[in-house]
C-alpha cells in the first residue's frame, strides 16, 4: 500500500460496506479524523463517532456510552497527537474481548506499533492479536522511503488490494519501498528497547528543570510532549535563535490550550539517543531560562 491515508480509509469503508453500516468509532485525534482534511466525509466513506476525552486514550466505556450499533473501531497505538499515550495492558484485552463479542471490527492504526513492544514488553504478535486488520507505516520508525502494510484475513486483503486498484493506488514498482524497509528491518526493531530507555533517562534529567512539564506523566512509548512555560511565539523566538546561533533544532512549538504554554513533540530516535546527557541539559537549562 502506497499511503497511510489510502490504506486505512479504504479497509474501513469496506468494514461499513460489508456490514452496510457507516459508524466508525475513533479517537479525536486520529489521523484519519484530524490530519486528513476530512477525506473519508468528502468522498462519503463513513461516518465518524468520536471517542473518549481529547487527551486521554479511550476506554471500554467509552465505546459502551454510544447507544448506536458501530461497525468499526479504530485503535491507534500509540496516539502520536497525545504524546504517544497508551492504554493499559487490561484496557486493551477487554477492549478486543468486547468488539469480538459484539461482532465490531477492531482496526489497528499501528503507524508506530514497533514503539509498542517495550512499555507492554509483549511480542508484537500479541499486542496485535484480537484486531481484524491493522495498518503498519513502513517508514515511522522503521525508517523506509515510505509505503504502509495492511494486514487481515486472505478475504480482506483480496478486496482491499483491489479497491486500490480502482483508487489507483496500485503503483508499478515497489520494490524500492519494500527494500528501503527491509534493508534495515531488523534493526530498527532491535533498537526500539534502547529508545525506550533513553525516553526513560529524558525523564530523569527533566526532574531537574521544574518549569518544564512532560505529557504522558510517564514514558509509555518513546515520544513525548515537552510543555514549555511560555506561548508559541516566545517559543519560536527561542527556536530560530538557538537554531542559528547554536546550531540546536529544538523542534516546532504547537500552541496548547493554554496560552501561557506552548508544546513541542519529541521522538526519542537516533539523534536524541546519541546525544550527551550534558547536551540534553544545557537544552533543557535554556528552556527553562526562556520563561
Amino acid at each position: 500500500m502506497m499511503t497511510g491515508t489510502m490504506t486505512q480509509t479504504t479497509a474501513l469503508q469496506l468494514v461499513a460496506k460489508q456490514k452496510r453500516n457507516p459508524l466508525v468509532a475513533m479517537h479525536s485525534s486520529s489521523h484519519v479524523y484530524l490530519r486528513e482534511r476530512q477525506g473519508y466525509q468528502f468522498q462519503q466513506r463513513f461516518n465518524v463517532l468520536p471517542l473518549g476525552n481529547a487527551y486521554q486514550p479511550w476506554k471500554l466505556d467509552d465505546l459502551k456510552a454510544w447507544p448506536d450499533e458501530i461497525a468499526a473501531v479504530l485503535y491507534e497505538l500509540p496516539m502520536r497527537e497525545i504524546g504517544g499515550q497508551l492504554p493499559s495492558w487490561e484496557e486493551l484485552q477487554a477492549i478486543k474481548a468486547y468488539c469480538t463479542e459484539q461482532d465490531i471490527h477492531l482496526h489497528l492504526d499501528g503507524a508506530r506499533l514497533f514503539e509498542t513492544g517495550a512499555y507492554y514488553q509483549k511480542d508484537y504478535s500479541e499486542i496485535t492479536k484480537g484486531f481484524g486488520s491493522a495498518y503498519v507505516s513502513l517508514y515511522k520508525g522503521v525508517g523506509g522511503m515510505g509505503g504502509s502494510i495492511l494486514l487481515g484475513s486472505k478475504e480482506f486483503i483480496d478486496l482491499a488490494a483491489m479497491w486500490m486498484k480502482r483508487q489507483g493506488g496500485d503503483v508499478y514498482h515497489r520494490t524500492p519501498y519494500v527494500v528501503s524497509a527491509a534493508m534495515q528491518f531488523d534493526e530498527r526493531l532491535a533498537i526500539m528497547p534502547k529508545l525506550y530507555e533513553r525516553t526513560q533517562e529524558i525523564y530523569q534529567i527533566l526532574q531537574e528543570f521544574p518549569k518544564l512539564a512532560v505529557n504522558p506523566a510517564m514514558p509509555q512509548a518513546n515520544m513525548l510532549h515537552l510543555i514549555l512555560p511560555y506561548g508559541q511565539e516566545k517559543a519560536l523566538e527561542l527556536q530560530h535563535k538557538l537554531a542559528t546561533e547554536q546550531g540546536i533544532w529544538i523542534g516546532n512549538p504547537q500552541v496548547s490550550y493554554h496560552p501561557k504554554q506552548s508544546y513541542m513533540e519529541w521522538y526519542v530516535g537516533d539523534n536524541l539517543l546519541n546525544l550527551n546527557d550534558k547536551e540534553l541539559r544545557a537544552v533543557f537549562a535554556a528552556l527553562e531560562s526562556h520563561s
